[in-house]
């Protein structure tokens, strides 16, 4: 085989190669589509929370009340956690977009900070720490929701109830430490002006 017809044919397999980065764009979609769902339904488990919860003010006794509310936190817990998940889902959709096919230029018209916090994806280490953040928070929330209907019978309950909370606690310290290592600390509108 000579060198040109080898060159030839590795230069269109090449092309081939790099033209198929575009497969990225399924799961870039699927990840947004699924995300907009997520939202739609936290939007409408929200609407229904505040509906059961209007009576509220109408029931007598505080065991009914307590109840209620006990019924309340878990709703508000449950919608936290999809919303977090619809998070999750839409920097997946956006970061593997802007890192395998094209920066979002929309989003960079109007130097607008957000968007280059938001957005701005490097390599697949920042999607991943990015995405490990939100997942760390859906983790808490789910902790936070379990720990809701838990029932503290004896000093061991409460030792491994108490030990979650140290973990999590730990955990969160631990991150926050790291982001402010490696400057991804700005999360806040105010903290990037």
């Amino acid at each position: 085989m000579n060198s040109n017809l080898r060159k030839n044919i590795e230069r269109g397999f090449e092309r081939v190669l790099w033209k198929m980065r575009w497969s990225v764009l399924i799961a870039a979609v699927c990840s947004v589509v699924a995300a907009l769902c997520m939202f739609y339904i936290s939007a409408v488990d929200t609407v229904y929370a505040v509906d059961r919860m209007l009576d509220y003010y109408q029931l007598d006794s505080m065991q009914a009340r307590g109840v209620m509310r006990a019924d309340a936190v878990a709703m508000v817990v449950k919608v936290i956690d999809v919303f977090l998940l619809a998070i999750v889902l839409m920097i997946f959709g956006l970061g593997i977009y802007e890192l395998y096919i094209s920066k979002i230029e929309h989003a960079y018209e109007r130097h607008d900070e957000s968007a280059k916090h938001m957005l701005s994806v490097n390599n697949l280490d920042d999607l991943k720490s990015r995405l490990g953040k939100v997942i760390i928070m859906v983790l808490i929330v789910k902790f936070f929701e379990l720990a809701i209907g838990m029932e503290v019978d004896d000093i061991k309950d409460l030792v491994i109830f108490s030990g979650g909370i140290l973990l999590i606690g730990g955990t969160l310290f631990m991150t926050e430490t790291v982001s402010r290592r490696t400057g991804q600390w700005r999360t806040r509108a105010t903290d990037r002006s």
